[in-house]
């Protein structure tokens, strides 16, 4: 690597050698990630995982890709870019735990003006915080410089990840019965969505994020926005081993009308109790700030629920301890109904 340079391709704004210097700060964040099934370190051309599958009759590979989206904005303008990579990851390992999988491996993309090793250090600091929170091996990675495609100061972060459930324990909605119950998992705050309605509403270039906020617990609106998204594998896979989950939702854009229908079957509807429901702060000074009708603010934000879960009414309460067990304040918001809805809030 070391005879590796272009002085012409540094003129056009690729600096090879600034890649291999993000590459050796983030190593021993990387090391941190490590579960025991790695191959090849980092830096092939491909990521090498030999996953442990004993003890699975019938193992099936679950994948999942997202990004961060727009929040990334919060992130450039308060020069923070540590947590953003939790984000990143839990927007993944998120959506395939709702199918009963655990995460195997990770890997994140990283597109940006400049390559400034220490911040592109700084992010994938917090892709292997959330790695570490999920159980999943940072294998593998990309970090590309493009010039004139956007401002030197921003960046893009994608990633991708890998989870293995039996074939028999994939969760399955069509057991889901009338009389379940729906278990809430409280969000952190506004998680990764919605983020272009925030800034349209704090006109978010020109607004204060540093100042108290007495509504937020004197939290700052930066670092209320900037919160990072909740990753809820460990305490679900706990419940997996001893309940039979009958759906799970991860909720995401479109809110409680887009993401808990998902794992809903055709015939029945999940009806929330909006008394029941703990809507956070921000969430409530969101609504305020862009008069912004509530069937508006359930169908775009988590509204305080990251995830929901629906078990038999026989394990429902058992539930609730399990999770409380593994640090969920997990609560009852509702019911599966007959109907052709999918949801209803009353």
């Amino acid at each position: 690597m070391e005879k590796s340079f272009s002085e012409s391709y540094k003129s056009a704004g690729v600096d090879i050698t600034a890649g291999y210097k993000s590459v050796e700060l983030m190593k021993p964040d990387i090391k941190r990630t490590a579960t025991g099934g790695e191959v090849s370190g980092i830096g092939g051309f491909g990521g090498l995982f030999a996953p442990d599958l004993s003890g699975y009759k019938k193992p099936v590979l679950v994948s999942g890709t997202d990004g961060v989206g727009t929040k990334l904005k919060i992130a450039f303008l308060l020069d923070k870019h540590d947590t953003i990579g939790i984000d990143c990851v839990a927007m993944c390992v998120n959506d395939i735990i709702c199918c009963g999988a655990k995460p195997l491996v990770f890997l994140d993309y990283i597109a940006c003006g400049k390559n400034i090793p220490e911040k592109i250090a700084a992010i994938v600091k917090g892709v292997c915080d959330g790695c570490v929170m999920a159980g999943a091996s940072l294998i593998g990675g990309e970090t590309a410089e493009h010039p004139g495609m956007m401002p030197e100061e921003e960046y893009d972060l994608a990633g991708y990840c890998t989870g293995v459930v039996d074939m028999d324990k994939i969760i399955d909605n069509g057991k889901m019965r009338e009389g379940d119950v729906i278990i809430a998992l409280p969000s952190s705050g506004v998680h990764s969505n919605g983020f272009s309605l925030i800034r349209k509403v704090f006109r978010i270039e020109s607004a204060d994020l540093s100042s108290p906020i007495s509504e937020l617990g004197g939290k700052s609106l930066g670092e209320a926005l900037l919160e990072p998204t909740k990753i809820y594998v460990k305490p679900v896979l706990a419940l997996l081993e001893q309940v039979a989950v009958k759906g799970i939702s991860h909720i995401t854009g479109g809110g409680f009308y887009e993401n808990i229908p998902r794992s809903i079957p055709d015939g029945l509807c999940a009806e929330i109790d909006r008394a029941s429901l703990k809507i956070l702060p921000i969430f409530n000074l969101i609504q305020r700030a862009g008069n912004i009708p509530e069937r508006d603010m359930f169908n775009t934000y988590n509204m305080g629920v990251g995830m929901s879960i629906v078990v038999s009414e026989k394990d429902a309460e058992r539930s609730l301890e399990i999770l409380r067990a593994h640090g969920e304040e997990a609560y009852v918001i509702g019911k599966i109904i007959k109907g052709d809805d999918k949801i209803v809030i009353v």
